[in-house]
């Protein structure tokens, strides 16, 4: 294996197990995500065709919000601790790096936060057979959250108590993911044809080849 290569393995191995280690902060957003899409239920009604209509976007919003979680400590961690500088001295390119934190990210906490959002589908009055559907499009959803996450993570890096700032600066990019996501969603859910998946796709696509580029380039000027 190159250097590139292992260096981009190494973090990402780094980052996964410090996202379960720390006080299990990677299942802090899965279970804000499970108790939020059960409570609102509850406040709202059991009424089904009421389910069926909020759900998608419920579910969708409250992903959103999940991943605002995780992101304030991305970076700032690695700024406090010097690790930053020694990434930044590496070989391999930065973008790389940041790819693989966020690759780690998405596999610490998108994965099984798409995967929990099965039986919640279900709950909220989908059908069975939408719900891969359903899984997909939150796999492509966290993508795209988490990579434009990571240059909000980037730009507040030296800022404590980042996460307003995060939200404010990474929330307009999260639009349009949730729009195609909960299009997609109920289009599934009522077997009507959609193009929104692929829409979300191509946003997934954007955010995970441009967000790393852009956070680098914060990362550089933070340690400027």
């Amino acid at each position: 294996m190159t250097a590139p290569f292992a260096d981009v393995a190494a973090v990402f191995r780094r980052d996964l197990k410090l996202a379960w280690a720390a006080g299990g902060g990677a299942a802090t957003p899965v279970a804000f995500f499970l108790g939020a899409t059960t409570l609102v239920p509850l406040a709202v009604g059991a009424d089904p065709r009421q389910l069926a209509t909020i759900g998608p976007p419920l579910v969708w919003i409250t992903a959103a919000l999940a991943a605002l979680l995780v992101l304030e400590r991305l970076f700032q961690a690695d700024l406090e601790d010097g690790s930053l500088d020694q990434l930044l001295l590496a070989s391999t390119p930065l973008e790389l790096i940041v790819l693989a934190k966020g690759a780690a990210l998405w596999t610490a906490v998108g994965l099984p936060l798409a995967v929990a959002a099965a039986p919640i589908a279900i709950a909220l009055q989908a059908p069975v057979a939408a719900t891969p559907v359903i899984v997909a499009g939150l796999l492509l959803g966290m993508a795209a959250f988490i990579g434009f996450g990571v240059l909000g993570a980037a730009l507040a890096a030296g800022v404590r108590r980042g996460g307003v700032l995060i939200a404010i600066l990474v929330l307009p990019f999260f639009a349009p993911p949730i729009i195609f996501g909960a299009a997609s969603a109920a289009a599934a859910a009522s077997g009507t044809p959609s193009d929104a998946f692929l829409l979300l796709s191509g946003c997934a696509a954007a955010a995970v080849a441009l967000g790393p580029l852009g956070a680098a380039a914060a990362l550089r000027f933070q340690a400027e």
